[in-house]
């Protein structure tokens, strides 16, 4: 499903921030609102995805745990990335190594939708066609948006290398 762009998900985020940064202090190293949730104007499913930072995210002993007891459960283990989610489902809390690619794609395609109405716009057309499919499984819905990301992501990366050699 997806709703209309709704002013509170910052709020919702910042909830999450301050659970988070309280709970895993330094060895949080950035904590980022990433995600649809994250560009105001973006429809999106109102599900709020968080970029936690950190040294290591092999090392699940230092966060896993802590994470855990704050009310977030391990639901995907990757290379260089773990994601985790609340019991509600309405947060994602992806936990990836400071200045990997993982950490900088993902900020690059927030920031580039948060500034470029028209690939907003292309993204949110391509979500919302999408989601009118059954699919068998989110992974899937998302595997379908790849195209499109990859195409907003080759235009927010060539202006960006433009922009810092100019």
């Amino acid at each position: 499903m997806i709703a209309d762009y709704d002013p509170v998900w910052p709020e919702r985020f910042e909830s999450h921030r301050r659970r988070i940064d309280e709970t895993l202090g330094p060895t949080a190293q950035r904590i980022e609102h990433v995600g649809s949730t994250s560009v105001p104007g973006l429809a999106a499913k109102p599900i709020i995805d968080i970029q936690v930072s950190v040294t290591d995210p092999e090392h699940e002993a230092s966060y896993v745990q802590a994470l855990e007891r704050a009310g977030y459960h391990l639901r995907v283990r990757e290379v260089g990335h773990r994601m985790l989610r609340t019991t509600e489902r309405d947060v994602h809390v992806h936990v990836c190594a400071s200045g990997s690619d993982w950490e900088r794609r993902h900020l690059v395609f927030r920031d580039w939708l948060r500034h470029n109405a028209p690939d907003r716009r292309l993204y949110e057309s391509t979500k919302r066609r999408l989601a009118e499919r059954r699919w068998p499984t989110t992974d899937h819905y998302a595997d379908a948006k790849t195209p499109v990301i990859d195409e907003i992501m080759r235009r927010a990366l060539r202006t960006g290398a433009e922009t810092s050699e100019g």
